[in-house]
């Protein structure tokens, strides 16, 4: 006679491993976690989380900030703390046993913790794909090892992944979901208090004070430049910390003669929505600016080191760097880099693109078809494969 057989246990609420970097990655986990929540009620998160995250309702264990590291020096530099924070976290996690691991963004820090977690047993997902295709090609191989699954940002990364027979799969960008397609210039200038008639460029100089150092005297510089060739232009800059504000008052202040920016504390996407173009430093708010609309020059500098080893190792494999151009495969949007980046350059490689218009609109249905095409509800299908990775056996 055989048992009865009763109902499956129930296997309680999901249970979430994070740990995600700087802003960006917080602005990602939140609108997972709340993706996640509509699929399951009950989901538990916790790890490494920002005020976003918290806000979601993701227990804390670190703050998102200690991860804002960039850099091979830069890493560097900050090895030791971050060594100890992620031999705790690999402990923590492993004695949590959660469902599944999500590492947002933060490679260098979440695919070592990946690769530990998964060797326990636990179910891995990396959430943002390095830019292995572009530089340090090599890394797909430790990704494979880290990772059961690759969620990517954008379309051409899973081609990548796929000649390297790794798990990915392309979600869309958060970013496209939340901007509309059409941005509203006027809307956003009544609520600056800026002019409908004024003509405005938008600085964002960084969200890390590293970036901020290297590229915020160039910044206030190309205002500078651009103010002495059209004098009735008006300046605005998204300051993504008080730390930041800090540090471009300061360059401000130093420049000859003084340029007059008006800053706003946080408000990155009202503030390019109010601009007609920008000068932007390389990284998500190129992106903001493209599923804005608006026109831009693209800055980016490592530090002296950094810059060297690049280059000496061979370790760039991609033409671009800004991901506009990356997104559609030829030089659309100027770009500088290292020695490049000066104000006069900066300034008139800005005044080049804004004052040709054929170029303004070939500009505006290039960003739109952009738009469109990351525009997949990127939240939802993340949270739908972290599930059903979940529910996959180790």
């Amino acid at each position: 006679m055989s048992a009865a057989v009763g109902p499956s246990p129930d296997p309680g609420p999901l249970r979430v491993g994070i740990v995600a970097g700087e802003s960006s990655g917080d602005t990602l986990g939140a609108a997972l976690i709340g993706a996640l929540r509509q699929l399951n009620p009950g989901v538990q998160c916790f790890g490494v989380a920002g005020p976003k995250m918290i806000a979601a309702g993701c227990e804390a264990w670190a703050g998102s900030e200690e991860l804002a590291v960039m850099g091979l020096v830069e890493v560097l530099q900050h090895l030791p703390r971050l060594l100890r924070l992620r031999s705790a976290l690999t402990t923590r996690f492993a004695a949590a046993r959660p469902d599944v691991f999500v590492g947002i963004d933060a490679p260098e820090f979440n695919l070592g913790l990946a690769r530990r977690l998964k060797a326990r047993g636990l179910r891995t997902v990396q959430y943002v794909s390095p830019q292995v295709w572009a530089w340090r090609q090599g890394r797909v191989r430790t990704i494979a090892r880290a990772c059961d699954l690759v969620l990517c940002l954008l379309p051409f990364e899973t081609e990548f992944y796929a000649r390297h027979a790794v798990r990915a799969q392309f979600v869309g960008h958060p970013l496209a979901d939340q901007i509309p397609l059409q941005a509203d210039r006027a809307a956003a200038r009544a609520a600056l208090g800026i002019s409908s008639q004024a003509r405005v460029i938008a600085l964002l100089p960084g969200s890390r004070l590293a970036e901020v150092e290297r590229l915020g005297g160039d910044f206030a510089a190309a205002a500078v430049w651009i103010g002495a060739q059209r004098p009735g232009i008006q300046f605005i800059a998204a300051m993504a910390s008080g730390g930041v504000r800090e540090i471009f008052e300061r360059q401000i202040a130093a420049s000859q003669p003084t340029p007059r920016i008006t800053l706003i504390d946080g408000q990155s996407q009202r503030v390019l929505a109010a601009a007609d173009a920008a000068i932007v430093a390389s990284g998500t708010a190129t992106l903001e600016t493209l599923l804005t609309g608006r026109p831009m020059v693209v800055a980016y500098r490592f530090s002296a080191i950094t810059a060297f080893l690049l280059r000496t190792l061979g370790m760039i494999k991609v033409p671009y760097f800004s991901q506009p151009n990356l997104l559609m495969g030829r030089a659309l949007v100027p770009e500088f880099l290292q020695e490049q980046v000066t104000g006069p350059a900066l300034g008139a490689a800005l005044l080049a693109q804004t004052e040709n218009e054929a170029h303004v609109a070939e500009l505006s249905r290039e960003f739109r078809q952009v738009h469109e095409n990351l525009r997949r509800g990127g939240a939802q299908l993340a949270a739908a494969a972290v599930l059903d990775c979940a529910r996959r056996p180790a």
